[in-house]
């Protein structure tokens, strides 16, 4: 069977272009799962967010909740205490109140903007560009702390994060796991007494981070951070780490997927049983032999592309170039589709399609992500991926 990934998983140098000194080699070699790393002026990051941002997506663009938590002293206040009805013409009752906020801020509560790859156009290409190149699912959340204040006391996370300080000044302390390396449903709370303890010893990294400075942690670091002169805004991109034992969870559902097959898997245990007996030598043997077999591959790019969207397309722009497609049409692979060609099918984020034989020279063409006129593709070939959602059409 062939198979062919669109794109080479570069995302164009993010990583070494504007959150780390280091090279991507030596990241993935020295710092990677292993250590934080503290990156002064790594970049400007305004174009990504700002102190007017914050503004604009709090007070015009109809945020709902989860898009949104309030923190105060460390407890998330409850949702009711923020939100509104929308008012006339729409039938929500959870609409950020951005008076409410107002005063819950101004009383030293943090305000953490949830999901801003979805919201916040900026951050929506920079992340999917970080998750590609990562090759695992890059969230962005930013943190706005009033002045003297704290979000969160000592804790960790479940995921690897990359925080970017925007605005402001936050101190930060940082220092080594309780518990390296926890899954995600190992949260710091099963650890709760550990971290306390934790709390009180010296920590590794006792720093202030200004704007354009980026601290890496990986999952399991315990963490605190507490707002100095002025408000801080600062960016978390939170890395949802793919784990070996992730892959072993999809390898045993494929094995038992195969001795589902099996008729003398699906055998009852004997008349009056009080325990596995004697069957388990024989389930442990097929169980081995299944997983031998098994091929974790598809689940694992199944699961991958349910994790993130591809790229932003507008249904009017999409419509236009379905009208005014010619054979001078320039048109691309739609990005962050993590699209594969297996065999005849081609495999995407929005969708599968079978492909004729005849059409597979043009797949593998689009896959590599360049633009192309739409006549040396084929102008069918091009239409239906058009309407698939899969092509779009691109600046000449």
């Amino acid at each position: 069977m062939t198979l062919r990934d669109s794109g080479p998983d570069t995302g164009g140098g993010v990583l070494e272009a504007r959150l780390v000194s280091l090279s991507r080699e030596d990241f993935a070699r020295d710092v990677w799962g292993r250590a934080p790393l503290l990156t002064r002026g790594a970049s400007d990051f305004s174009d990504l967010l700002s102190a007017s941002a914050v503004d604009e997506l709090i007070s015009r663009r109809g945020l709902r909740t989860p898009f949104l938590r309030v923190v105060d002293n460390g407890s998330p206040l409850p949702e009711s205490s923020f939100t509104s009805p929308g008012g006339v013409g729409a039938t929500i009752a959870d609409q950020i109140d951005d008076t409410a906020l107002w005063r819950s801020f101004a009383a030293g509560s943090t305000l953490v903007l949830q999901a801003l790859q979805r919201t916040w156009e900026p951050i929506t290409e920079f992340a999917s560009r970080l998750g590609t190149e990562l090759g695992h699912p890059v969230q962005a959340n930013a943190y706005v702390t009033p002045p003297q204040s704290r979000g969160f006391d000592d804790h960790y996370d479940v995921h690897d994060v990359f925080v970017l300080q925007i605005a402001g000044s936050k101190r930060w302390t940082v220092r080594e796991p309780v518990h390296p390396d926890p899954l995600s449903d190992q949260p710091w709370t099963l650890h709760r007494a550990a971290v306390v303890d934790a709390a009180r010893e010296v920590p590794c990294i006792d720093t202030g981070l200004e704007p354009g400075d980026v601290l890496y942690l990986p999952r399991g670091w315990l963490h605190a951070a507490e707002a100095q002169g002025s408000v801080s805004i600062h960016l978390t991109l939170g890395i949802h780490n793919w784990t070996r034992y992730a892959l072993a969870e999809q390898l045993a559902q494929s094995a038992l997927a195969l001795l589902r097959a099996d008729p003398e898997m699906r055998g009852s245990l004997p008349l009056g049983t009080s325990g596995p007996g004697d069957d388990l030598t024989l389930v442990r043997k097929r169980l081995v032999a299944a997983l031998a077999d098994s091929d974790p591959t598809p689940a694992f790019h199944r699961t991958r592309r349910s994790q993130s969207r591809p790229a932003p397309m507008g249904p009017l722009a999409q419509l236009a170039a379905v009208d005014n497609l010619a054979p001078d049409t320039p048109v691309r692979l739609r990005h962050a589709l993590a699209a594969r060609l297996e065999g005849v099918r081609l495999t995407t984020r929005v969708g599968w399609l079978d492909l004729p034989t005849e059409d597979l020279p043009s797949a593998h063409q689009v896959l590599d992500e360049d633009v192309h006129k739409a006549g040396d593709l084929g102008l069918p070939f091009v239409e239906r991926l058009l309407r698939a959602g899969v092509l779009v059409a691109a600046e000449p």
